[in-house]
């Protein structure tokens, strides 16, 4: 049976990119209004972390289904978790436009959004309506105007409405689109930030529910293992590596002149894979097992999934992969993993 999204690429693909993205979204809310059924995953794809059990260790990252409005299809395809975000507790815009760039021969994308959100408000309301059996994760952020010094008002006030409808929170301090937003991962600023999350969490009585930290790939080494010893300290529950790269040699010599042509940006995608890895082996010798991890960054196949698990990581999300191989690719994944789940030793439950 033809790939039939592999089919339609070509005519997807001359659109500028957030037109076609617009255009899957309106196409994917059509197809949820009609009957979608369970992907039928096995038993021994299922992953215990953080205290939940997730269907498959393959999971949505966020970026994508920034106003949770397509999770039935997403668990209709087979992943095992979805992040929604970064929501911002008020609505914003984002950057100006053109902000959103692919290069297929390298799978690459360059995104400079800057977190163009509905608001809390409106994506907790949506959230009310999540099908069940489905893990979702709320990915917070601040508002593009808020100074750096009143971070933490807007992470409480995203998280008041986004915590009790989701099953876990994650914090982006690592998008390189929102100015200063990376400064809240020095130590100094990062401090105060989760005790002040951790603090709110207790005082709603979320205190069970995981809070992740999502991290840059452009940190220095010795600057992450003086954020895991700030992480693994503060209580929070674990750690995601990583976000996307300003570092724009991941992209071919060829290609270069093209992406510095389209400014600064995000970059994602296959060209990261080896960047993302070094950052999340480096965080997993620092960590030595106190907290776990989700890997992300690069990520696109069966092969870079299994070896994310072996080297230590607990779960695993992908994007960029998704738009350049379409929707099939979750339950090639998923099914290419089920060999390796069987034969792979067990890991650690966190």
């Amino acid at each position: 049976m033809p790939n039939l999204y592999r089919l339609i690429r070509p005519l997807v693909f001359c659109l500028d990119a957030e037109r076609a993205h617009n255009l899957a979204f309106w196409a994917g809310g059509l197809a949820q209004r009609f009957p979608l059924s369970d992907p039928k995953l096995e038993p021994n794809l299922a992953v215990a972390a953080f205290g939940l059990r997730f269907s498959s260790p393959l999971g949505l990252a966020a970026g994508l289904d920034k106003g949770a409005q397509l999770l039935p299809l997403w668990k209709a395809m087979g992943f095992g978790h979805v992040e929604i975000g970064t929501v911002t507790p008020r609505p914003q815009p984002g950057n100006p436009r053109p902000r959103l760039f692919r290069l297929p021969s390298e799978g690459i994308i360059l995104n400079r959004m800057g977190f163009n959100s509905e608001g809390a408000e409106v994506v907790a309301a949506r959230l009310q309506q999540r099908p069940s059996g489905l893990i979702v994760g709320g990915n917070l952020g601040k508002n593009k105007d808020t100074p750096e010094e009143n971070a933490l008002a807007d992470y409480t006030a995203a998280y008041r409405l986004i915590a009790p409808e989701v099953d876990y929170i994650a914090l982006n301090v690592s998008s390189p689109n929102t100015p200063g937003l990376r400064n809240l991962q020095t130590p100094k600023a990062l401090k105060p930030l989760l005790s002040g999350m951790l603090d709110l969490r207790k005082e709603l009585g979320l205190e069970a529910q995981p809070l992740l930290l999502k991290l840059a790939p452009d940190l220095a080494l010795e600057e992450l293992d003086a954020i895991t010893e700030v992480a693994v300290s503060s209580g929070i529950s674990g750690l995601i590596a990583t976000n996307t790269t300003l570092d724009q040699s991941i992209v071919t010599v060829k290609n270069q002149d093209k992406v510095q042509a389209w400014g600064q940006g995000g970059l994602s995608g296959r060209g990261l894979a080896a960047k993302a890895r070094a950052v999340r082996l480096r965080l997993l010798q620092a960590l030595k097992g106190r907290l776990p991890l989700v890997a992300c960054g690069g990520i696109g196949s069966a092969e870079a999934v299994a070896e994310a698990l072996k080297d230590g990581a607990v779960l695993a999300q992908l994007y960029t992969a998704l738009i350049f191989e379409g929707p099939e690719l979750v339950g090639r994944i998923n099914q290419e993993l089920r060999h390796s789940m069987r034969t792979e030793p067990s890991r650690p439950v966190f």
